[in-house]
């Protein structure tokens, strides 16, 4: 039973164990392979997929950006910037969802990838919007001669927000687990010296 339990805190990972509680299933230290260890849900399924994650995100944030350009919202500067913020929310919490599945030394190409694809979705998005005559430029109309310029517009700023975001979430994330070790190597210390003071009394 005691086996069981002390087998059931660790991940299997490449033929090997790992000391990682299961429950930490975010920011791994090392990569894991679920199926290993278990079944992930429908929802975990799809947090893996960079393409899946980085597509839904351009489908979303496109149709969101055209129904606030067609609404007038950036007519009213406060609800132009509370739109503004939410797009880059939706952006970094997807990408949040799928790089927290890997290891931070992944996450430099992951990321740039991830943008690549979401922009990619994004653009077609943007041409079944422009077919329909839904796709907005600013306050205008778009055209399809403005959709090339849309596509750079949307790569050069989507990989601004999501490569910045990333490299301060890779520290914070290297910065807080230095910590958890650093604590984790006292407790451990102090739990060692107070068995070894408990032998000597014996």
């Amino acid at each position: 039973m005691r086996d069981s339990r002390i087998a059931s805190s660790y991940l299997v990972f490449r033929g090997g164990w790992v000391n990682f509680p299961l429950m930490a299933h975010f920011f791994p230290r090392h990569t894991v392979a679920w199926k290993v260890v278990h079944e992930p849900s429908g929802w975990r399924r799809l947090s893996l997929s960079l393409a899946a994650m980085a597509g839904i995100t351009g489908v979303v944030l496109r149709l969101y950006r055209a129904f606030v350009l067609g609404s007038g919202a950036p007519e009213s500067f406060g609800l132009a910037i509370a739109a503004f913020a939410l797009g880059v929310v939706v952006l970094c919490g997807m990408a949040t969802l799928h790089l927290g599945n890997y290891t931070v030394r992944h996450w430099w190409w992951r990321a740039p990838l991830f943008v690549l694809v979401e922009v990619a979705a994004e653009m077609v998005t943007s041409a079944a919007l422009l077919a329909l005559g839904d796709e907005y430029r600013g306050s205008a109309s778009a055209t399809w001669h403005d959709w090339p310029a849309m596509a750079l517009t949307a790569l050069r700023w989507r990989f601004l927000v999501v490569c910045s975001f990333v490299l301060i979430l890779g520290g914070v994330v290297q910065l807080v687990r230095y910590v958890l070790i650093k604590r984790e190597h006292r407790e451990s210390t102090a739990a060692a010296v107070r068995h070894s003071a408990e032998q000597e009394t014996i």
